[in-house]
């Protein structure tokens, strides 16, 4: 009976040890720097989408803050379950012939502590996973900017998920994707210009037009209800976006550095030039204005943040704040209603920032990238170009079909009754504010 008993002493004793040996040779693998790093990151860029949340929410009317609001806390719900799920492994699992991640990794199935040499070489395979999860989390978040007072909450829950299913896996693959096929083509997209913006941006545009204006759309105000809280909003967003693009450097070192000041640099010309657009078209510069410049800058050098200097990165900013600026101003005369100008910015700036990597990308800021038109190579200009063409085409009509179909079947909009009452009222039973 003592030898049993200390047999299955010993054997339960070499199965505690195995995976504890193993676990220290493959701890020996991971940089701690560089794991620290990726987890902020991750952290930062989830504060993104409460701070879209806020953005998008003050620029709304009172009666629709907390269905705007609840737009983009419920995609850090559904986006996460869909990723863990199958999203991440629809993403960046084995390639399938260029195109789609295959199943092996569905459920995180061999998604572990281990680092996975094809995406973060020096950090847990699982922190590159959730790392990635909140650049698709806030990817849909960003299209309720086109659609905000007017969609149902149950058409909006089924469009984030077959949305995410369909066009970001599908486009993450292409471009980031080991054996993805834009991605063997040689596209820039550091932190998600043609992933995120471009993507996003052109569904919202599709949106837009799928669910038609608001009514009273350009014959009653409907001006923002808070500007205090989109200011903040912007604020979490910059602030969070250091994580969303330094933090794609997947490591602390020379790269996030340089990626960091593109983008602050970026962001502060685009607000200063909006500003200063804004002040000689319209006579007073305003703190909405700013505010938007700000996220325009933001969101243009996203896709050129890890692959241009300083400098580069300053005129990247004036160009997105003067080129957006335009883009919205020209809106009502295209007679479109893009409530919260998410194609305008996102995907005008997407296109803008991919478009100005091709241009001013250097290998010698990023040995991985190339070198861009302005630096003598012309073909990576061309190269932007093509992954631009193909997916704003391929987003623009799997967004209307997904749109169509949910149209068809369990409805697409409020009626008049409940848009004329509000979002919050109608679809949540609850209200921002108590008089």
């Amino acid at each position: 009976m003592i030898r049993s008993v200390k047999l299955l002493f010993l054997i339960a004793a070499g199965m505690l040890v195995l995976p504890l040996k193993a676990f220290s040779e493959t701890s020996a693998k991971i940089d701690n720097g560089d794991t620290a790093f990726v987890l902020i990151s991750t952290a930062l860029v989830m504060l993104m989408t409460p701070g879209l949340a806020m953005f998008y929410g003050g620029m709304v009317r009172r009666k629709n803050v907390l269905g705007t609001y609840m737009q983009s806390f419920v995609a850090i719900a559904v986006v996460s379950i869909q990723w863990i799920c199958c999203g991440y492994s629809l993403s960046f699992g084995p390639d399938v012939h260029g195109i789609i991640g295959g199943l092996d990794w569905i459920g995180l199935k061999g998604v572990g502590l281990v680092p996975n040499p094809d995406y973060a070489a020096t950090v847990p395979h699982m922190a590159f996973m959730v790392y990635q999860m909140m650049f698709a989390v806030i990817t849909p978040a960003l299209i309720s900017g086109a659609i905000a007072e007017r969609m149902k909450f149950s058409a909006f829950l089924v469009f984030i998920i077959v949305w995410s299913t369909l066009v970001y896996d599908p486009v993450a693959h292409w471009v980031w994707g080991t054996g993805g096929w834009l991605k063997n083509l040689g596209v820039l997209d550091f932190a998600g210009g043609i992933v995120v913006h471009v993507t996003s941006g052109i569904s919202a545009l599709a949106a837009a037009l799928v669910i038609g204006k608001r009514r009273g759309y350009l014959h009653e105000a409907m001006t923002p209800h808070n500007l205090p809280m989109t200011v903040v909003g912007a604020g979490l967003l910059w602030f969070g976006w250091f994580g969303f693009n330094a933090g794609s450097a997947l490591s602390s070192g020379a790269l996030s550095v340089t990626t960091f000041v593109a983008t602050h640099a970026s962001a502060v010309a685009a607000t200063l030039i909006w500003v200063i657009i804004e002040w000689l078209h319209r006579g007073k510069p305003t703190m909405f204005g700013a505010a938007t410049g700000s996220i325009a800058g933001l969101a243009t050098i996203t896709p050129a943040s890890g692959y241009v200097g300083p400098m580069s990165a300053l005129l990247i900013g004036l160009c997105a704040g003067a080129v957006c600026y335009i883009s919205l101003n020209l809106k009502a005369r295209l007679g479109y209603d893009d409530s919260l100008d998410a194609f305008g910015v996102h995907g005008v700036g997407g296109i803008l920032g991919t478009l100005a990597a091709g241009f001013l990308a250097q290998k010698l800021i990023n040995p991985a990238g190339a070198d861009g038109l302005f630096f003598g190579n012309a073909g990576t200009l061309g190269i932007q170009a093509l992954g631009i063409a193909v997916t704003v085409v391929y987003s623009f009509v799997v967004t209307v079909v997904i749109l169509k179909l949910i149209e068809w079947t369990i409805g697409l909009r409020v009626n008049a009754e409940d848009e004329f009452e509000g979002l919050d009222l109608s679809q949540h039973g609850e209200s921002g504010y108590t008089m």
